[in-house]
């Protein structure tokens, strides 16, 4: 039986609700680099967390993952959270995020993301996370 997002955020008070990217296609192909285990990190602007904004990770909180529709996709535990600076990132962890060549396809890539969603910035910072698939919801 496939749970409804309300089930799940019933049995999972403190989770958060997120998707992934900033259209429906992005959002697709991230989900399903999650699923194959080739995505296991991602990052975002720091300013999107706070006051009027997501709630800022935490280690060890499990968030559900949206499809675009606002169905639920699967639910993440994070492992890790930290933060840098942009001109900062490292290729082991581009690695992790599981959707970029290199260093520098990613650095093309999140500048233009950043560019379509508030401001870019070489040296802005980034929150960093790493999470595991906890329970998938397809």
């Amino acid at each position: 039986m496939t749970k409804t997002l309300q089930e799940i955020v019933d049995a999972n008070p403190d989770a958060e609700t997120f998707r992934f990217g900033d259209n429906p296609k992005l959002c697709a192909e991230i989900i399903a680099l999650v699923r194959a285990g080739k995505k296991t990190a991602t990052c975002e602007a720091a300013s999107a967390y706070g006051a009027g904004g997501d709630a800022y990770p935490e280690v060890g909180r499990r968030d559900i993952a949206l499809n675009w529709d606002g169905t639920p996709a699967f639910m993440v535990e994070t492992v890790e959270v930290s933060t840098r600076r942009f001109n900062e990132m490292d290729a082991e962890f581009v690695a992790a995020q599981g959707e970029f060549r290199d260093l520098e396809h990613w650095r093309a890539s999140y500048e233009a993301y950043f560019h379509r969603t508030g401001g870019f910035k070489s040296d802005m910072k980034l929150m960093c996370e790493r999470f595991t698939l906890i329970e998938d919801y397809a």
